[in-house]
């Protein structure tokens, strides 16, 4: 596996990957790493493709995955992919998706595991009553993406 770090409007990103695809993509507040200097060659299409992203140039992406999970967590995992770029969804909405309302604890605690921040879009799950809950990255980053794909959202998210 092949790793870089690289800068991003929030925080340093940290992308792992091979040429089966990229495993992970995290953020860590800035200065936690340095800088990659270097990209290795299979993960530059991540790479490019992320910074169009923080650049208003890209809305989807379309480099390899391979994240590591559970079968259920893949196919929650597969479900964010479906969510449009500037839409949210509630929990509650993905888990009806999914098949099993009651499932709702276990449809969130997959999204929390998700290794593939941004490109497998679990920030755009939101709370039923439109609030901001969970996210990995933090609340403020979460307000961010959604902010940064959806400028026009008015919604109250703190």
């Amino acid at each position: 596996m092949e790793t870089v770090y690289i800068n991003s409007p929030l925080g340093i990103t940290k992308i792992v990957g091979d040429e089966d695809g990229v495993a992970v993509i995290s953020v860590s507040d800035v200065g936690t790493n340095e800088v990659s200097q270097e990209i290795p060659a299979v993960l530059q299409e991540a790479v490019s493709q992320l910074e169009e992203y923080f650049n208003k140039k890209r809305i989807d992406f379309t480099f390899k995955l391979n994240p590591k999970g559970t079968e259920f967590q893949q196919k929650v995992w597969k479900s964010l992919l479906e969510i449009p770029y500037g839409k949210t969804i509630s929990y509650m909405d993905q888990t009806k998706k999914l098949g099993d309302v009651k499932a709702i604890r276990a449809v969130a605690s997959a999204n929390g595991k998700n290794p593939l921040w941004i490109v497998v879009p679990c920030h755009r799950v939101i709370g039923t009553n439109g609030s901001l809950t969970g996210y990995a990255g933090g609340l403020s980053r979460k307000k961010w993406l959604i902010e940064h794909e959806n400028p026009t959202t008015q919604q109250s998210l703190f």
